[in-house]
């Protein structure tokens, strides 16, 4: 089974707050640790010194002889063992005095609760033990009494074992414990705050630096921040007002460029129009006398009208261009028959026999009818220049707009060349390098279409390609 991987918090917000948070747990959970540990070692030690203290004093203080007895001396008897066990008795505490077959008991114990470990420790040294004994934990003191003899220490055989409750310890403990956690949750929400606060802080000049280069990037190229401070946020927003400064210049100049070249295609097409305009004159009338010049002459009078024409297409839509990059391309919206639109526009060029319209005859649209003769000439012009017959046009009236489509029946246009047939200049294919045509026209068209508020396609088909435009109700 595959195993969900948990999100990471991005936001640099989150990830701030949740480490300072985690250090702040670590930290209170560390402290906490070692003050708990250190003040329980200190109670057990406390608890320990306190036994044995009271062990050892109430055992050297016994007046009747053990061990080995001397020549007129009495064994204890089960009434001293008694009133040694009760001088080591006390509040919940249980206490066990053997001497050899006799013991005494005070408390609710019994000899069976002595560990057997302790009991053989015993005879050595005083020892202590803890251990839980009916859900209670009892520290649990065994001690043998020694008897100088000749100044040498002597076992006697007498063992005290006292249990004294460490309830009171517990709780102390469990209230210190309970004061830690009260602690540490407080420093952990006091941590939250601050990281809260300091991400804040931290994240406020970030947050303007987001909204400046948002701004750079909607061509506010004037955005500059102010600088506070000297930290590594203020050297990042001096040279972040810098790079809007290299950038604002940098575009003015390219702007200035730009509107240059514009003014140099505009008047360079414009001053074409002049010569242009004489050199069709002429043209046309070496048209008439071409037919009566020897075969070669006549062909280069024919090549030359060609380039000509050519040259006057490219200096049309090098002008109208120029209006729509310059801004001053406007729209005449007015109703406009369709069907009556399309077809005048290829009787004027003469296509009208090479074109099949499928359109309703009633099919009106407010449309600019120049433009929309524009889009239609250069859509029909490219499929009779680089498709086949049968060349359709069609249109029909949609939901919101009116759609038209032009499609041809020759190879296509390669798929890699889509998405660049509406750019300037471009031309699909080597064949197409030196064919006839700017290379503008389905620029031109896809800026008239945008012009009107519409959009314009192109698909392959089998065979062929078609272009779909679509213009909007006005």
């Amino acid at each position: 089974m595959r195993i969900p991987r948990i999100p990471r918090p991005t936001g640099l917000r989150a990830r701030l707050v949740i480490t300072f948070t985690l250090v702040a747990v670590g930290a209170a959970l560390l402290v906490a640790t070692i003050g708990y540990e250190l003040a329980k070692s200190a109670l057990v030690s406390r608890a320990e010194t306190t036994a044995l203290d009271v062990v050892t004093r109430e055992l050297s203080s016994i007046t009747f002889p053990v061990g080995k007895l001397r020549p007129g001396e009495a064994p204890p008897s089960q009434r001293d063992l008694q009133r040694v066990a009760h001088a080591l008795s006390g509040p919940g505490r249980s206490v066990f005095v053997e001497y050899r077959n006799m013991v005494a008991a005070e408390g609710p114990l019994s000899m069976s609760d002595v560990p057997n470990e302790l009991h053989g420790r015993a005879k050595q040294s005083v020892v202590t033990q803890r251990k839980i004994i009916r859900d209670e934990l009892y520290l649990i003191v065994g001690a043998e009494v020694y008897r100088a003899n000749a100044g040498v220490p002597e076992a006697t055989g007498l063992r005290a074992f006292a249990f004294f409750p460490l309830h009171d310890d517990e709780a102390q403990l469990a209230t210190l414990r309970n004061a830690l956690t009260r602690t540490s949750i407080v420093i952990v929400l006091i941590a939250l705050v601050v990281a809260l606060l300091s991400a804040r802080q931290v994240l406020l000049p970030v947050r303007r630096l987001s909204a400046a280069a948002q701004a750079l990037g909607e061509g506010r190229l004037d955005t500059r921040l102010p600088v506070h401070g000297q930290d590594e946020l203020a050297g990042l927003t001096a040279r972040f007002n810098d790079a809007a400064a290299a950038l604002e210049l940098s575009v003015a100049e390219l702007r200035s460029l730009e509107a240059m070249s514009r003014r140099f295609v505009a008047d360079v097409s414009h001053e074409l129009r002049t010569p242009l305009t004489a050199m069709t004159a002429v043209a046309d009338m070496l048209l008439e006398e071409a037919d009566h010049l020897p075969e070669a002459p006549a062909e280069a009078v024919r090549l030359v009208l060609r380039e000509i024409e050519r040259l006057r297409e490219l200096v049309e839509h090098l002008i109208e261009v120029s209006r729509f990059d310059a801004g001053t391309a406007t729209l005449n919206l007015e109703p406009v028959n369709v069907a009556d639109s399309i077809a005048d526009c290829l009787e004027v060029r003469g296509w009208s026999d090479q074109v099949t319209v499928k359109a309703s005859q009633g099919l009106t649209a407010h449309l600019d009818p120049s433009r929309f003769d524009v889009i239609v000439a250069n859509l029909v012009g490219n499929a009779l220049k680089h498709g086949l017959p049968p060349v359709l046009v069609s249109a029909r009236a949609t939901e919101n707009g009116l759609e038209v489509k032009v499609r041809d029946h020759g190879k296509g246009i390669p798929r890699e060349a889509l998405p660049h047939v509406f750019d300037r200049f471009f031309k699909a294919g080597a064949g197409r390098a030196r064919s006839q045509g700017s290379g503008l026209g389905l620029a031109i068209a896809r800026s008239n279409v945008l012009l009107h508020g519409g959009t314009i396609s192109v698909r392959p088909q089998t065979p062929g390609t078609l272009f779909t435009v679509w213009l909007p109700h006005s």
